[in-house]
């Protein structure tokens, strides 16, 4: 369900919100929160604005990492950006892909950290560890401190018998990568720790590009910056690292297993999203995006179905996931890249059919949105209104549609497609030519700043 153009975090798999959504919405009731930064990669960036909005966020700020280099880097730019605006500011650092049921522990457990970084503390939240897990690293407590503990170490994934250990003395926790610490202090802890990481992610910050919403780091300065994790680079080395422990129905999800685990059950222990018809069948979970799925019989098994990929796997298996994605990558193929549903700032498209010299399109445009100006060497397209208004642009030629109207297109040809309407504009395109790649664009405007691609 995840793709490399459609993230884990931006998917809905527990209830109407996606991961990234809830992230933010757990913190509602919390007082003295200043409006969030997201940071994300600049090819995500139309849909993580698209999902803040939805939620009462449409000014959210966005830091666009033009490349990953892992947390250590992400957070050395919201501290950053955090000091321009209160230099005493006090991050709350959050993934966005985690699940976390129980929102009275976890607000107790954010005003404990708080508390004790105001103190001077680079505070993390240790997970009280309900089971010896071999997938997530530990982090051993010292002496008490106010509503916390001192950190005595970090502690890489262990084996089952070592983690049995852990969880028998009472004196470890999974390492939630969550933290708590003013944004001042993390940043004199990286000069001390992480020098390099500190000097290029400044340097990239002090060249940043802001366009709207969108913070754009100087990309040659940020690649440049060694990729690690905020554990190694500071937390694991540096003075003053407290942890609060967390009780708070926490989860990362990092496995259809564990995404069982958190989720309502039925009678049968099934966990099912879609249209879905269990029989004689226990302890599984079953997720239809497009069609039923019945299920027969089995127990313990994951089944996901979308549009363009089904995966059935024994639930033990689950994580096995990522090998089949290294596979599909070295094969050349592209369903570990997007969903037959390809996003766009304007809306999206999904391939309804292909074959030589043709293919024929669904897209809908958001309501105020348009397509580039643009024109296309190899391909002509006929356009068909399936709902709402469409303003067409053709050479010099501008002209509305509704509902059942149609134009065409012809090759070579100057156009434009926009929603001037205030509900979204579906059309059927049909596609014929001798190319039909999405990189047959030649754009002369466009009002998202792109240059290739639709």
């Amino acid at each position: 369900m995840s793709r490399q153009g459609y993230p884990k975090q931006l998917l809905a798999l527990l209830n109407d919100h996606s991961l990234l959504q809830n992230t933010v919405l757990r913190l509602n009731g919390l007082h003295g929160l200043a409006a969030p930064i997201l940071v994300c990669n600049e090819a995500h960036r139309y849909l993580v604005q698209s999902q803040m909005a939805e939620i009462g966020y449409p000014d959210v700020r966005l830091i666009l990492e033009p490349v990953g280099r892992n947390t250590a880097p992400a957070i050395s730019l919201a501290a950053l950006a955090a000091q321009e605006v209160d230099p005493e500011a006090t991050l709350l650092v959050l993934p966005s892909d985690h699940v976390i049921t129980k929102l009275a522990a976890l607000h107790s457990g954010i005003r404990a950290a708080t508390e004790l970084a105001t103190g001077g503390h680079l505070v993390t939240f240790g997970i009280e560890a309900a089971a010896p897990e071999t997938g997530y690293g530990y982090i051993e407590r010292a002496e008490a401190i106010q509503s916390g503990y001192h950190v005595a170490r970090f502690v890489e994934k262990p084996d089952l018998e070592q983690a049995q250990k852990y969880v028998d003395s009472g004196q470890y926790y999974w390492n939630s990568g969550m933290f708590v610490f003013q944004s001042q202090q993390f940043l004199t802890a990286l000069k001390m720790h992480a020098p390099l990481i500190a000097q290029f992610t400044e340097a990239a910050w002090q060249d940043r590009r802001v366009d709207q919403s969108f913070i754009r780091p100087n990309p040659k300065a940020f690649e440049d910056c060694p990729g690690e994790s905020v554990d190694y680079a500071v937390m694991e080395v540096a003075k003053g690292v407290a942890v609060v422990p967390l009780s708070a129905g926490w989860s990362d999800i990092g496995s259809w297993q564990s995404l069982w685990t958190v989720s309502d059950k039925d009678s049968d222990l099934n966990v099912s999203k879609g249209d879905v018809i269990f029989e004689n069948t226990s302890n599984s979970l079953v997720f239809a995006e497009n069609r039923l799925v019945t299920v027969v019989g089995l127990e313990e098994v994951v089944v996901v179905e979308t549009a363009d990929a089904v995966l059935v796997a024994a639930a033990s298996q689950s994580q096995q996931v990522k090998v089949l994605v290294d596979r599909l990558q070295d094969s050349g193929r592209a369903e570990h890249l997007l969903h037959r549903r390809v996003n766009r700032p304007w809306g999206w498209y999904e391939i309804v059919d292909e074959g030589p010299r043709h293919k024929t399109k669904r897209i809908g445009v958001m309501p105020g949105q348009r397509l580039s100006l643009q024109k296309h060497v190899h391909r002509a397209e006929h356009w068909v209104v399936v709902s709402g208004v469409a303003r067409v642009t053709c050479d010099d030629q501008v002209f509305e549609l509704v509902e059942n109207q149609s134009t065409y297109i012809p090759q070579g040809s100057t156009h434009r497609l926009e929603n001037p309407g205030e509900v979204l504009l579906e059309i059927i395109e049909v596609q014929s030519g001798p190319y039909l790649g999405e990189d047959d664009i030649i754009r002369l405007d466009d009002a998202y700043g792109r240059v290739e691609g639709r």
